[in-house]
């Protein structure tokens, strides 16, 4: 079997970070280009064509992820919004706490007419108070770290070259992958 006919490896590295974030009680922050072709996000909150967008179980409902896309519900300026994320938008997923993380190659976008259709989220059983209790205990949580996260993306640089590590620099941040 040749290594063309092989799929991008890039989902199975992203969900296993995002399970080590979570295993290692920190917060997943996810970095994703808001340009890319069918994402949605908060455009309001969106700096130099990119966004992070805290994942954190506590500060989102309807989690999702395969090989294709990434969606969730989150809640921005005290409304909630359905996030869809297509692979190849993320650039990063790390922990807020320490930075530890992996930084992902940028991708050529695809053209419009090839992106995989939006794929319904996974459904999770929830009664409607826990949810509405749990969207409101975070509203506040979600729009402090939108706040930062603007503030980092100011601060955005390109990717930086050392030997064996890739990684991104912010404003007191550096993304580290393995």
């Amino acid at each position: 079997m040749s290594i063309e006919s092989f799929s991008t490896n890039k989902p199975y590295l992203f969900r296993a970070i995002y399970q080590w974030i979570l295993d290692n009680d920190a917060t997943p922050h996810i970095l994703v280009d808001a340009n890319w072709p069918a994402v949605v996000v908060p455009q309001e909150f969106v700096q130099q064509g990119k966004i992070i967008l805290n994942a954190a179980p506590e500060a989102i409902s309807h989690w999702f992820s395969d090989n294709d896309a990434v969606s969730f519900s989150a809640r921005f300026a005290g409304k909630s919004m359905d996030i869809y994320l297509p692979i190849g938008a993320i650039l990063a997923v790390y922990a807020q706490e320490n930075n530890l993380g992996m930084a992902f190659e940028p991708e050529v976008k695809p053209e419009e007419e090839n992106i995989p259709s939006l794929k319904p989220q996974a459904k999770r059983p929830q009664t409607e108070s826990s949810s509405t209790e749990k969207s409101e205990k975070h509203t506040e949580k979600q729009s402090d770290s939108s706040k930062q996260s603007k503030s980092a993306i100011d601060k955005l640089a390109s990717p930086k070259k050392p030997a064996s590590k890739k990684s991104y620099s912010f404003k007191n941040h550096q993304i580290i992958s393995f």
